[in-house]
């Protein structure tokens, strides 16, 4: 496809703002959703959750500006979108669960150093993560938050009457549907924006039902300064390997982003290039973890708008960098997003988690067919989702360990990574390993 604008040029003002305004829209719902998902599931106040989805947007601006324009040894000087991924999500949750806001900033810190490391090794680290292994990981992040989004859907404690009322469960459809249309029916940027437009859709319906309240909005300031080290630190082991765990499939995810984003821009990209925009990432994690926000990850979903667009210009994503910063920079806009009612998150949850689902499916159709990566599959997948289905299995471990392996990611990624490991493999299927490319995952970040 033939480039409108290649990387170094800077369309004139006006198109370079709408240009960016659409890869922000396509960006923002992951960026503001995994915040709010994370602090609504660990039982944060309205008002903490509005700080750290004012935080993530802060910091997912600054780290696209970074790998757009590049910083020194850091950025790859790419329009590669920065933000809160889908990846962590489970992990977020759990660790939150058990060790609070400042487990998860403790873990996010030390993990994000996996990324860092990484840079400089990265051939033992895809070795690690062929396609099998990462078709297995990401599959699992899809299939073991799913509950989640059902969770969402009931909006009331399980066995209440009230759970999965007939006008909650209206309200989901609603969102889902509009979601599955915008998707099918529209093209380029406001089939980016679906997730976008489907919330914005539930949430005007919810508005006529009388579902929404608007109290935390009335309640937030307009401007206000992010709160660095809000929580304080607190490093837990098991905490801190489950983590890095999630750390290297965003290792193998950001590579195939950034190759296929040079494709898409026309350019090619050296292993130099790839260390830096690790870097990048690794080092905008831990920078992020210092704001009290998600870790961040590349976007899939711009990558796409690059190549639907024809637009590489690394000016017009830094743009978009600067519009993420201000959006962060103005808490009313967090506020907004916590006004949202949860049948409408579980409504749009069932396709972001879904298509994450179905990224690892493609990537394990792409994976060499042989009684070997069968077992490597099966085993990941099932280990994976037995503690997920049936956490009692974990009931006599030690709590160390049940905080290791209470994750069906984290569980499924170290079995699928020991077997293709230890088991034996035939020279054919290693020659097809080799031939393997970069899989493109989906993060909708409003996940992929």
């Amino acid at each position: 496809m033939k480039l409108l604008y290649k990387l170094d040029e800077k369309p004139p003002y006006g198109i370079t703002f709408f240009l960016a305004l659409q890869h922000m829209l396509a960006s923002i719902g992951g960026i503001v959703t995994v915040p709010l998902i994370v602090g609504g599931s660990i039982g944060l106040p309205p008002n903490e959750i509005v700080v750290l989805i004012s935080a993530s947007l802060l910091v997912s601006g600054l780290v696209t500006m970074a790998q757009c324009f590049g910083i020194g040894p850091v950025g790859i000087r790419l329009p590669v979108v920065m933000g809160a991924s889908f990846a962590f999500l489970g992990t977020l949750i759990g660790i939150g669960k058990t060790e609070g806001m400042a487990g998860i900033m403790g873990a996010a810190f030390v993990g994000s150093f996996v990324v860092v490391i990484a840079s400089f090794y990265m051939d033992y680290v895809k070795k690690l993560f062929p396609t099998v292994v990462s078709g297995v990981v990401v599959t699992l992040i899809g299939l073991t938050i799913l509950p989640v989004a059902m969770s969402w859907i009931g909006d009331a404690p399980a066995g209440d009457p009230s759970f999965a009322s007939l006008p909650k469960v209206f309200l989901a459809f609603f969102s889902l549907a509009v979601v599955i249309f915008v998707s099918v029916r529209c093209k380029g940027a406001i089939a980016a924006s679906s997730i976008v437009i489907g919330l914005a859709a539930g949430y005007l319906m919810a508005l006529a039902f009388g579902m929404v309240d608007l109290q935390p909005l009335s309640d937030t300031n307009w401007v206000a300064m992010p709160e660095p080290f809000k929580y304080g630190m607190t490093f837990s082991i098991p905490a801190i390997i489950t983590m890095s765990l999630v750390y290297l499939v965003v290792v193998a995810e950001a590579t195939g982003d950034f190759m296929a984003l040079g494709s898409n821009c026309h350019t090619e990209v050296t292993g130099k290039d790839l260390k830096r925009g690790l870097l990048g990432d690794g080092l905008g994690s831990t920078f992020a973890s210092f704001m009290t926000a998600m870790p961040v990850a590349s976007f899939s979903q711009n990558v796409g708008i690059v190549g639907i667009s024809g637009v590489a210009s690394r000016f017009v994503v830094g743009i978009s960098g600067v519009l993420l910063i201000l959006a962060g920079l103005f808490p009313k806009f967090a506020a907004l997003a916590i006004t949202v009612p949860k049948p409408v998150l579980g409504g749009v949850g069932f396709v972001m988690f879904g298509m994450i689902t179905y990224a690892g499916i493609r990537m394990l159709v792409q994976a060499t067919d042989s009684r070997r990566n069968a077992l490597v599959i099966c085993v990941g997948l099932a280990s994976g989702m037995a503690v997920t289905l049936e956490p009692n299995l974990l009931q006599h471990f030690p709590d160390d360990l049940k905080m290791l392996f209470h994750s069906g990611i984290t569980t499924g990624t170290i079995s699928a990574v020991i077997l293709n490991l230890i088991l034996p493999s035939s020279e054919s299927e290693e020659a097809d390993e080799v031939k393997e490319q970069p899989e493109v995952t989906a993060k909708l970040r409003g996940g992929e």
